[in-house]
């Protein structure tokens, strides 16, 4: 007797963290995107969602007292496969899953690679109100058939950081995709860490410093830096080419 294909597991939310951890009333929701493959239909490592746990404890950290939960969100296959955009439909998934749990809050996406992409396509929700996409794995234009969407992104803020050095993916792809959203939406900015590569560890602390900065004044009408006010104020190219200051974050009130 020929044995019956187990179901397909769905997309999941990871352990709450933050507000929701702690029972207290939750104001805003940060879903972190892990990094992923081109392609593949098997489910994710573990160590993939793992990965994404540093950024979205400190976000939780210094969200604490707004009322941010977070959640790392945890993919039912580990590639984007092409037209399907799994990890884009997992984290379109998972900010309904926020609005059923927590109502009508506000969600920043935050993705590394290619949950970078996965953050800037699954943007369009309406509870979505800001977009933070690190190292955003993103294909060249001869290997799709049609240009990468920023549509989805009018009307969100964007924050965009990439190493200079990324041998894994083209920093000038990011570029260009800010160009373009930019032109649709001013709310976009793009920073620069110079000499770091695709896992951004080099500067971690001053990526991680910048990743808070621009969710808590996304969500929570905070204000934001100057160097983050002024990337998002300056036209092209020196908003979207903004480098990140080595230090950034130490003499921040946050």
């Amino acid at each position: 007797m020929a044995q019956q294909a187990l179901p397909e597991r769905g997309a999941r939310l990871g352990r709450p963290m933050g507000a929701a951890a702690a029972q207290r009333t939750v104001h805003g929701v940060v879903l972190l995107l892990p990094e992923g493959e081109p392609n593949g239909t098997r489910r994710p490592s573990r160590l993939t969602a793992a990965a994404a746990l540093p950024l979205a404890r400190r976000l939780v950290r210094a969200g604490r007292e707004e009322g941010l939960a977070g959640h790392v969100v945890h993919y039912r296959r580990r590639g984007w496969n092409g037209a399907a955009a799994d990890p884009a439909s997992d984290a379109t998934w998972a900010v309904e899953e926020v609005v059923r749990r927590y109502g009508d809050v506000p969600v920043c996406l935050a993705g590394h690679g290619m949950g970078g992409r996965a953050a800037l396509r699954a943007a369009g929700h309406p509870a979505v109100t800001s977009v933070v996409a690190l190292a955003p794995w993103l294909p060249a234009p001869d290997e799709v058939p049609e240009p990468e969407p920023v549509k989805q992104l009018v009307g969100r803020q964007v924050l965009i950081a990439h190493g200079t050095n990324d041998e894994r993916s083209d920093p000038e792809l990011s570029y260009r995709l800010a160009e373009r959203a930019k032109k649709a939406n001013r709310d976009v900015c793009r920073f620069e860490v110079h000499t770091d590569g695709h896992g951004l560890h080099q500067h971690r602390a001053e990526v991680q410093a910048l990743a808070v900065d621009f969710l808590l004044g996304s969500l929570f009408h905070s204000g934001f830096s100057r160097p983050v006010a002024d990337a998002l104020a300056a036209p092209p190219p020196l908003g979207l080419r903004m480098p990140l200051a080595s230090g950034f974050g130490a003499n921040l009130r946050r």
